[in-house]
C-alpha cells in the first residue's frame, strides 16, 4: 500500500492570477479510501493530476510511495492507476479488445488472464464482447476503471466517479470502491458529501485552492457541534434566510400552509425570533461540510 504526501505545494497555471492550489501540506496514509471533497473549482482535479505526474508543482513537493513526482515520475507511474473525470474509449472496440489494446501498449505479459480478472472485478465479464458504443455511462466508467487497474496499482486515483451515474450504477460503484480500498490505497474526488459518508474513513476539503480540513468524518462533525439548528419558520422568513445563504435543507409543510421546516447554520440572531421554535440538532457530515465552507469563505474573504 502507498502513502502520499504534499509539502507546501503551490500550483499556478500559466496566465492565472490565482494559484489553483495554495500552499497545500497534507499526508494521506497508506491503505483505505481517502475522500477529496470540495465544490467545483476547488482544486480537486489539479490535486489528482499532480499525484498522477500529469502536472508538476510550481513550488513544493508531492511524494508518492517515497518518490518525488517531479523528479522520479517514471517510478511513480508504476504505482498508480488514474481514472480522470473525462476519459476516451474507442466505441467500435469491445471491452475485451479495448483492454487488450491498452495492455499491449503497456507491454504487459499474460494479458488474457489479467483482462479476465479485471472484467470480473468490475462486473463486466458478461458484456466483454459487446461494442463499447452500446454501453451505458456506468458501464463505460467500469471499463475505464478496469483499464486503470490492469497493472495491479497499489494506488488508485479517481476524479468525480459518480457524476452522471443513475442511483443503481452509483451504488454498484461505491460497493466496488469499498472492496478495492480494503486491499489498496484509493484517493477519489467528489463534490457529493454522501459519497464520502458512505466510503471514506479520512478526507480533505479543498476550497478556492486552500486546504480547509484534513481528518476523519467524526473530526469534521465535531467542528459543527452547536452550530446547526432546525426550525419551523414563516415563508417570508424562509425567503430572507435563503438570500443570506444560511439554509442547508428545507421542506415545505403541506399540513401547515405558509410554514417551512428548515435545517440551517446559526449565525447568532436567528434563534431569537420566537416564531421559529428552533432547536439545536446533532450535525450530519453534510451539515459540517456546509459549516466549514461558510467559515472558509469568511476567512478567505478577509
Amino acid at each position: 500500500m502507498i502513502n502520499v504526501s504534499f509539502r507546501n505545494v503551490v500550483k499556478r497555471y500559466k496566465g492565472g492570477e490565482t494559484p489553483a492550489l495554495q500552499g497545500i501540506s497534507l499526508d494521506i496514509p497508506a491503505g483505505g479510501i481517502f475522500g477529496l471533497l470540495g465544490p467545483n473549482g476547488a482544486g480537486k482535479t489539479t490535486f489528482l493530476r499532480l499525484v498522477a505526474t500529469l502536472l508538476k508543482p510550481t513550488a513544493g513537493h508531492v511524494i508518492v510511495g517515497g518518490y518525488d513526482t517531479a523528479r522520479e515520475p517514471a517510478q511513480v507511474r508504476k504505482l498508480i492507476g488514474y481514472v480522470p473525470q473525462e476519459y476516451t474509449l474507442y466505441p467500435s472496440l469491445t471491452a475485451w479488445e479495448f483492454l487488450d489494446y491498452m495492455a499491449l501498449l503497456s507491454g504487459m505479459k499474460q494479458r488474457q488472464r489479467r483482462i479476465e480478472e479485471v472484467l470480473e472485478m468490475v462486473g463486466l465479464r458478461q458484456a466483454a464482447h459487446r461494442p463499447l458504443r452500446t454501453f451505458s455511462g456506468g458501464m463505460k466508467q467500469r471499463v475505464a476503471i478496469a483499464q486503470a487497474v490492469l497493472h495491479h496499482p497499489p494506488l488508485l486515483l479517481i476524479d468525480e466517479p459518480t457524476t452522471g451515474l443513475d442511483p443503481e450504477e452509483r451504488a454498484r460503484f461505491l460497493e466496488w470502491l469499498l472492496a478495492y480500498g480494503s486491499q489498496n490505497t484509493v484517493i477519489f474526488s467528489t463534490h457529493l458529501v454522501e459519497d464520502i459518508a458512505l466510503t471514506s474513513d479520512r478526507l480533505a476539503i479543498l476550497h478556492q485552492g486552500h486546504l480547509l480540513f484534513s481528518g476523519s468524518p467524526s473530526d469534521l462533525i465535531r467542528r459543527a457541534e452547536g452550530k446547526i439548528w432546525q426550525a419551523r419558520v414563516p415563508r417570508e422568513q424562509w425567503l430572507i434566510m435563503q438570500k443570506q445563504d444560511a439554509i442547508i435543507e428545507s421542506r415545505i409543510r403541506e399540513d401547515a400552509p405558509g410554514w417551512v421546516e428548515i435545517r440551517y447554520l446559526d449565525d447568532g440572531f436567528r434563534r431569537r425570533d420566537e416564531r421559529m421554535a428552533a432547536e439545536s440538532v446533532k450535525p450530519s457530515l453534510k451539515d459540517a461540510y456546509f459549516y466549514l465552507l461558510k467559515c472558509g469563505e469568511a476567512s478567505l474573504g478577509q
